[in-house]
């Protein structure tokens, strides 16, 4: 017959398990592995202890042994478990991955949930959950390009220079236009709006050609100047920066940051711009310059009626 391992408790560990034993405030699950533990130190053999605590001497013998072998933490917490075997399998998991990082559809540009389950043969959950756990997100593209311009390190940090740090008694400028503005009209006159009722308007609508926005942002103050026009040549470029010229003030050297549009570097341009001393245009890689305050100005006019 086979003999269980021997439980000896010191003073203060009996006090403890005896305190469990009788409590009424902790869970039956505790107070049922307190005795169990305390039968056992009394030389309790486990189909004993199994018939006094009305368990099976399979589970006395397992808290027996987990008591031995990690104590008190062992009784107040149940071991970690497994879990179910998993369904998919790793050469399954493996597959969803290379094809999502390394190969397309036949008949689109990127994988779906639909056509990654369809082409692997697992659920559409089972793909989410997949691209979720390896980071995935194939309907996302970030675009890039690298400046083939060989002073752009030095462009770079003199523009950065001027947001982060602009010089005293100036006055940073950074412009940009938005070209092919729709002028449209309603081919009817619409309802207003009025208690119960939205206002109404036509579903078609009439041209009335197209504009052009300049807008420069003052980098400090967040203001806006702004001018429309038909046309987006080096002329109506010319009109413009005579504007900021004009509204800004004459005592303060003006810093004018630009891409490097054609029109921004005619020589009728520059030929003013030297007239002008106290504007100094900056220009850089037009795909590295901040201009979502100008960008988000142009979407409005764009959407207004």
């Amino acid at each position: 017959m086979r003999v269980a391992p021997p439980v000896v408790l010191t003073n203060e560990q009996r006090r403890t398990l005896e305190q469990w034993a009788r409590s009424r405030s902790l869970s039956v699950r505790q107070v049922q592995r307190a005795q169990i533990v305390l039968l056992a130190a009394d030389g309790k053999q486990d189909l004993e202890i199994a018939a006094a605590v009305n368990v099976s001497n399979q589970k006395a013998a397992r808290w027996r042994k987990r008591f031995l072998q990690k104590g008190f933490p062992s009784l107040e917490k149940d071991a970690t478990r497994p879990g179910r075997t998993p369904t998919i399998t790793a050469d399954k998991i493996e597959d969803v991955v290379r094809k999502t990082t390394q190969a397309k559809p036949d008949n689109a540009t990127h994988w779906s949930t639909r056509t990654m389950a369809g082409a692997i043969g697992i659920s559409e959950k089972s793909v989410r959950r997949i691209w979720h756990k390896h980071g995935l997100k194939p309907h996302l593209v970030r675009t890039f390009k690298v400046s083939n311009d060989l002073q752009f390190a030095e462009k770079l940090e003199s523009i950065v220079g001027l947001y982060l740090n602009p010089p005293e008694h100036a006055i940073v400028l950074c412009a940009d236009e938005k070209s092919q503005i729709q002028a449209l009209d309603r081919t009817q006159p619409g309802l207003p709006l009025k208690k119960g009722r939205c206002g109404t308007m036509t579903h078609d609508y009439k041209r009335n050609g197209t504009a052009t926005l300049f807008a420069a942002l003052n980098t400090l103050d967040g203001t806006v100047i702004s001018m429309c026009d038909d046309r987006h040549r080096h002329q109506e470029w010319l009109k413009f920066l005579r504007v900021i010229d004009g509204v800004t003030p004459q005592e303060k050297q003006i810093h004018l940051i630009a891409d490097n549009y054609a029109t921004h570097k005619h020589p009728k341009v520059q030929q003013w711009l030297s007239r002008h001393p106290r504007q100094a245009q900056r220009q850089t890689e037009t795909l590295y310059l901040d201009r979502e305050g100008i960008r988000h100005n142009g979407k409005g006019q764009t959407r207004s009626r």
